[in-house]
């Protein structure tokens, strides 16, 4: 299999090749964003984000990096979306902050999800539904959109037929035979689109790990309506803000058990609302109501629709848990997490299951019953992918390395020769040319932070200090000079926060700091940085050896 570690970058395009440069989705489950570039013209597939880890604290959202792209949008024909996920929409707001006449292509649903977040950025979008069979031209691009089954209602995937070649991008999908909404993944055209020729297939390799075939979502249905039947209290589900199916067989649920529904959380609230206008989410017999008719019902006749089932710490089931919600937990509670856990969320996870059940609630959860199913293919429905396209080259996305490389192998299993299953990362550039497709060169790409209000402007060594002064703490160093007659005019002061250690521990510390002090001014030291320099070497060394810590150290040098 086709992996390059390290290139420099690409040569220039030549003509009749198509160019692929995945901005993100590689490596990782989020931030999923591919450019492909033909006759100088660009179109993008997904436009996502990637939601934080405990090691980037404060950190709001991950965009893909838009900066090999940046001074070319006027190039962009047309941004497609293949469903209404946070990873494939999320960062849209953002790009169409540089141009806002991008035109947007997905389906009704995907749209509207699109069209909401785009209002909340007061930006108007020129947008295009597109249907299951739909076929549009977008300059050099001709895109064919065919039916996929996902966690989501209305996700696509396209063949893109250029000059260059046809490339085959699966989305997100699996093959569930019974669908809620009975829209199967359409293997016919799937088959029709081998039979013409897939120079390159791009498929979703997020379980390619998992053996045999993803349960159907119809097994879910029973179990939570068992649950909801044996719970005396009220029933929380958290569950993904755009699960329209999960949410559906809740709804179902409920009304069996003659219970009320209330969505909590606004991304949930906001979805749900779309879903149900547009007739995806079917309310059945009044079950819907609003946070405050639901807060004047009995515990026993409610269920709670809420966001957070991945940890996050300001969705609605993290502040339920930390007891900072209008909803509260308690005995003879249930708390339904519907939902797989995303790779480095389980931490997080964990913690908000502990907090609830510390309340005395009684969580269920993927690990203790079957309350949720994957929204991707397992080993066997990547097998019939490879074996149905008979695609000329793979590249495996919409993963981290480990699912790359698993689904990779399906592919060589199939026939497909490993030197034409490329194994790319964030930034390697893919060329197509004469039915081959090879990595080229690399340009860079990096995390691109939203943070508040500002977006890029968190640097790395900035999450490094904020790592430190939350595992750390600080030391600050208080010291008065005389630069000018080179003398220390009083004894050094030493605070610490974030530590153990109260600040009089520090006193052997201050002679050492004053003499490294009077030993840089009668060496020649001018000015303050060399001053805080040596502070910072003489402090460094002493807490490390004697109380075993690297905290960050804040010399402040006032000068007469």
């Amino acid at each position: 299999m086709s992996a390059v570690p390290a290139l420099g970058l690409p040569p220039d395009l030549t003509p009749g090749t198509l160019r692929l440069i995945p901005l993100g989705g590689l490596g990782e489950v989020g931030r999923n964003m591919t450019v492909f570039e033909l006759d100088g013209q660009l179109l993008i597939v997904d436009c996502g984000v990637l939601f934080p880890e405990e090691h980037q604290p404060g950190v709001d959202l991950i965009l893909p990096d838009f900066g090999p792209i940046r001074d070319r949008l006027d190039d962009v024909v047309a941004l497609v979306l293949t469903h209404g996920h946070e990873d494939h929409i999320g960062a849209v707001p953002y790009l169409l902050r540089l141009r806002p006449d991008i035109p947007l292509v997905g389906s009704q649903l995907t749209l509207a999800f699109v069209e909401a977040k785009l209002k909340e950025h007061r930006i108007e979008p020129l947008t295009l539904a597109v249907a299951d069979g739909d076929r549009e031209t977008f300059g050099p691009f001709t895109c064919e959109f065919m039916a996929v089954t996902h966690s989501i209602p209305d996700a696509m995937g396209l063949t893109i037929a250029t000059a260059a070649g046809v490339v085959l991008h699966t989305g997100d999908f699996k093959m569930d035979q019974l669908p809620l909404d009975g829209r199967v993944t359409d293997l016919r055209a799937f088959a029709r689109a081998g039979e013409r020729g897939v120079d390159l297939l791009m498929v979703d390799s997020t379980t390619a790990e998992v053996p045999g075939f993803i349960p159907t979502e119809r097994e879910i249905g029973p179990v939570i309506d068992k649950v909801i039947g044996a719970t005396q209290g009220q029933v929380l589900v958290a569950c993904f803000s755009s699960h329209v199916h999960r949410v559906q067989q809740v709804l179902d649920a409920a009304a069996a058990y003659r219970r009320k529904v209330a969505c909590a959380g606004r991304s949930m609230i906001r979805n749900m609302t779309i879903a149900l206008d547009m007739g995806y989410l079917v309310d059945p017999g009044d079950t819907v109501v609003d946070l405050r008719t639901a807060d004047e019902l009995p515990r026993s006749e409610v269920v709670f629709v809420t966001t957070g089932s991945q940890g996050e710490p300001m969705a609605a089931l993290s502040r339920i848990a930390n007891g900072d919600h209008k909803i509260h937990v308690g005995p003879g509670d249930t708390v339904i997490l519907a939902s797989s856990l995303i790779p480095g969320n389980e931490n997080s996870v964990y913690r908000v299951i502990n907090g609830l059940m510390r309340l005395g609630g009684k969580v269920v959860h993927k690990g203790n019953a079957q309350v949720h199913v994957s929204g991707h293919s397992a080993a066997g429905e990547l097998l019939y992918t490879f074996n149905i396209v008979s695609p000329k080259n793979v590249m495996p996305v919409h993963g981290e390395v480990r699912h790359l490389v698993a689904c990779g192998s399906h592919a060589v299993a199939t026939g497909v020769p490993p030197e034409r299953v490329i194994l790319a990362e964030n930034g390697l550039v893919v060329d197509l040319a004469g039915g081959v497709a090879q990595i080229v060169g690399q340009v860079d790409v990096g995390y691109v932070y939203v943070d508040g209000t500002s977006v890029g402007e968190l640097t790395e060594v900035e999450l490094k200090d904020r790592r430190i002064l939350g595992d750390e703490g600080f030391v600050s160093v208080f010291a008065v000079v005389d630069i000018k007659e080179r003398a220390v005019l009083a004894e050094p002061t030493i605070q610490a926060r974030g530590m153990a250690e109260p600040d009089d521990a520090f006193g052997p510390l201050i002679p050492q700091v004053a003499e490294a002090l009077a030993n840089s001014l009668s060496g020649g030291a001018h000015d303050v940085y060399q001053l805080q320099q040596a502070i910072r070497k003489v402090a460094g060394r002493w807490i490390s050896r004697e109380l075993r810590r690297r905290p960050m150290i804040i010399p402040v040098i006032v000068t007469i």
